[in-house]
């Protein structure tokens, strides 16, 4: 690569099915490091880059047995081990008395799980994406379709790159500097 380091090359497209289209075309020629923005979802680009299911409902999952586990053991411990007292003649582990603060804190420890696992496997918080030094990638919240191939890609070079994306006959290709 001549000249400065850069963040990758992005090309600009119109519509939905052009954007899906060179997704796949891109992902089908080796490139893995790609990103796309769209200003709606498009249905089938998520796996057309490559985007593998995220790990979020499997760490929600254990957040929330850790919460069931310690609201349960929480109270077993204050009412048989620490504090034990007859109430009513009951057993000291009377767990249905136990059930509200243990649906509690299994719902609580599993939503503060999830909000935390999706902003660190995101890479959250990024006020700054290298993409928005593209003037044109206003428009990518509004009426434009992008597609970013990073120049971390293995298989990134940045003039066989360019005619790549050429190929897909966009409206554009930018450079996106850091």
């Amino acid at each position: 690569m001549n000249g400065p380091p850069i963040y990758g090359l992005m090309a600009e497209f119109d519509t939905p099915g052009e954007i899906l289209d060179s997704a796949r075309s891109a992902h089908a020629a080796g490139y893995r490091n790609i990103d796309a923005y769209s200003p709606f979802p498009v249905e089938g680009l998520a796996p057309a880059i490559g985007v593998r299911p995220t790990r979020i409902p499997l760490l929600v999952l254990i957040g929330g047995i850790i919460g069931c586990a310690g609201g349960f053991f929480m109270q077993y411990y204050a009412a048989v081990i620490a504090y034990p007292l007859n109430v009513g003649g009951r057993p000291l582990n009377s767990w249905p008395s136990f059930i509200p603060i243990t649906f509690e804190l299994t719902i609580l420890c599993a939503g503060l799980t999830a909000v935390v696992s999706m902003l660190l496997l995101n890479g959250f918080p990024r006020p700054y994406n290298p993409v928005f030094n593209v003037a044109q990638f206003e428009h990518a919240t509004r009426d434009k379709f992008f597609l970013c191939i990073q120049a971390i890609d293995p298989q990134f070079d940045r003039e066989e790159t360019e005619r790549f994306l050429e190929r897909l006959h966009p409206k554009g290709v930018y450079v996106v500097d850091h």
